[in-house]
């Protein structure tokens, strides 16, 4: 792998625009420097020719607002030949604004480049992670889905619903990224599934046919007919196979309300299903979920609340040059203790 290291690089450097189909970077890419700020190989190039790149420095990241830390395994996984020591906080915890993140001690020259790639691989999965917790607290006992992978770049969209697992999620529906943790994909069907076929029985009876008997058989409602009546029409015939039914009204039609909620659990308790669980999707947020929730849904999907949610700014700052304290104006000289940050590498 070739790194860039001087301005001569990257203006000799060829992505052969026809071998690549996506606009997006592949990890070759990331890992030799070419998703980098250019000031940062301007920088090395002056530092090189002044003779002092290979200063030993100690930076440290922050941000400045709370969130869930995520990010720090593909850090470790960029940094991890560099010629480096890092300490960090572990995966997944959650941090205050200004507390120290990350620490990094080495050469400047081997991990200058890093920087804008660093603090990317920590902004977003950590803003991604931060909202699925909100959306956890929202949910309470109960569980939810991510169903983000529509709303972002499909390069980035395992990352994302791995943050959204580390922050709360009971489940993604990304297949990559169930892969990648260790676990499978949850999901049920989309409304194309009905359109096609014309009938919501008929395409929840396929659908029980060829499934594997501990697939849980979760059912749209909200296609063709009225929630309540395509319900128990389904209940009817499906019995105890089928697990849930989900509600996904469209805002044209006023969307998932409280009211519809309670009467379709009426009815279906009435009628004898009270084994069917009510799932409920479509733009929802924390606070539509606590008044859903206290209506008797027993879980949720969510996408875009989590993929949409903006990255946290992280901010890296030298703090030590040859062991001497320094600083820019305006913040404090010096390594700012963190007891909590564990050596990474």
């Amino acid at each position: 792998m070739n790194f860039i290291k001087s301005i001569k690089d990257v203006q000799e450097y060829d992505i052969k625009k026809e071998e690549r189909l996506l606009h997006s970077a592949q990890h070759e890419d990331i890992l030799s420097g070419v998703t980098t700020d250019i000031y940062f190989i301007t920088t090395m190039n002056i530092l090189e020719h002044m003779g002092i790149a290979d200063k030993e420095v100690v930076v440290e990241i922050f941000a400045r607002k709370s969130g869930v830390f995520v990010g720090i395994e593909e850090v470790k996984n960029i940094l991890k030949d560099k010629n480096i020591e890092m300490w960090a906080l572990e995966e997944g915890s959650e941090f205050e604004p200004k507390e120290t993140l990350v620490r990094i001690k080495g050469p400047y020259k081997n991990f200058a480049i890093y920087e804008s790639i660093i603090l990317g691989c920590l902004a977003s999965p950590s803003g991604w992670a931060t909202a699925s917790k909100e959306v956890k607290e929202a949910c309470g006992e109960k569980g939810f889905i991510c169903f983000g992978t529509r709303h972002v770049h499909p390069s980035v969209a395992p990352v994302m619903e791995r943050a959204a697992k580390i922050g709360g999620a009971g489940s993604v529906s990304n297949i990559l990224t169930a892969k990648l943790i260790g676990e499978n994909p949850t999901g049920t069907l989309p409304h194309a599934a009905f359109l096609v076929a014309g009938d919501t029985l008929e395409v929840a009876k396929a659908y029980d046919e060829i499934m594997p008997n501990d697939y849980k058989r979760i059912v749209l409602v909200d296609t063709f007919k009225d929630e309540v009546e395509e319900t128990l029409r389904l209940a009817k015939e499906m019995g105890e196979r089928l697990y849930g039914i989900r509600l996904d009204t469209p805002s044209e039609r006023g969307g998932v309300t409280p009211e519809l909620v309670k009467e379709i659990r009426a009815r279906l308790d009435l009628e004898g299903y009270n084994w069917v669980k009510i799932f409920v999707s479509g733009g929802l947020k924390p606070d539509k979920i606590k008044i859903l929730s206290e209506a008797g849904v027993d879980s949720f999907g969510v996408g875009s609340y989590i993929s949409g949610a903006p990255a946290i700014d992280m901010t890296m700052d030298i703090k030590e040059i040859e062991g001497k304290p320094v600083a820019k104006r305006g913040r404090i000289p010096g390594i700012i203790s963190n007891q909590r940050l564990v050596k990474m590498l």
